[in-house]
């Protein structure tokens, strides 16, 4: 029984034909985590996994590259045809009111926790969700931002979400198995609130993973490009988060 990642989409800051924004489903056993909710990610979810089943929601931060879908499966789970109770939905401070402020049209607040129990993140943030344990890290994005690293049956999968290069996401990696990692920026400046590739590849090796996988990679790099200067930095395996691709940890 793998822990497993799929790509449901990894574009920025917009979706393009054939991939949606930030988006995953982590899986180990019968335990399934929507991992980032980007535009357009919300279609390709149910290739794998009915709304029904979903165990989780965890969120990194609330630019619309991650998040926008919650939107659309707020209505899926009050007026369509999903019947269960609230997903456990895990992000930011101050989640509940942005939702609630986009999806409000009315003189009465949406009722967003009849979809989502919600539970605002912290640094530190440790939960059990199934089979899984995840721990969330605070990470330097110019917002609230986290990311997370989720443990099962002696494996791990650690992800950047959107983030600088910092200690606490190379403390929060530390000897994972899978680094999922960020690498938007083509070129390194000043005010960096992404990753380069080369520093994803900085980041893989300081923290001692074993394996680095880009994402999210900026529109002014292929894939290709991207998986080549992070191997300059980095000694292991390499790979980019093709969308629709599954991923075994370990």
């Amino acid at each position: 029984m793998d822990l497993s990642l799929t790509v449901l989409g990894c574009a920025t800051p917009y979706p393009s034909v054939d991939n949606p924004c930030s988006g995953y489903l982590v899986s180990h056993g019968d335990t399934r985590v929507w991992m980032d909710a980007g535009a357009g990610t919300i279609g390709p979810l149910q290739r794998h996994t009915r709304l029904e089943d979903l165990d989780a929601i965890w969120i990194s931060h609330l630019h619309a590259d991650h998040s926008a879908d919650l939107l659309t499966a707020y209505y899926a789970l009050l007026f369509a045809d999903v019947s269960r109770d609230p997903v456990p939905l895990y992000g930011p401070p101050g989640i509940a009111d942005r939702l609630a402020g986009f999806l409000t049209n009315g003189p009465e607040r949406s009722p967003v926790e009849s979809a989502f129990a919600i539970t605002e993140l912290h640094d530190g943030h440790e939960a059990e969700v199934g089979s899984m344990r995840l721990t969330s890290a605070a990470v330097e994005h110019g917002i609230p931002a986290f990311g997370v690293r989720i443990e099962a049956a002696g494996r791990s999968l650690t992800y950047s979400g959107d983030t600088a290069p910092c200690p606490s996401l190379t403390a929060l990696a530390s000897g994972t198995d899978v680094l999922l990692c960020e690498a938007e920026s083509a070129v390194k400046t000043p005010d960096m609130v992404h990753h380069t590739p080369e520093d994803a590849g900085e980041t893989a090796s300081s923290a001692g993973a074993g394996r680095l996988v880009v994402t999210h990679v900026g529109r002014f790099l292929t894939s290709q490009e991207a998986v080549a200067r992070a191997s300059a930095r980095y000694s292991g395996t390499v790979a980019y988060a093709a969308p629709g691709s599954t991923i075994r940890v370990g």
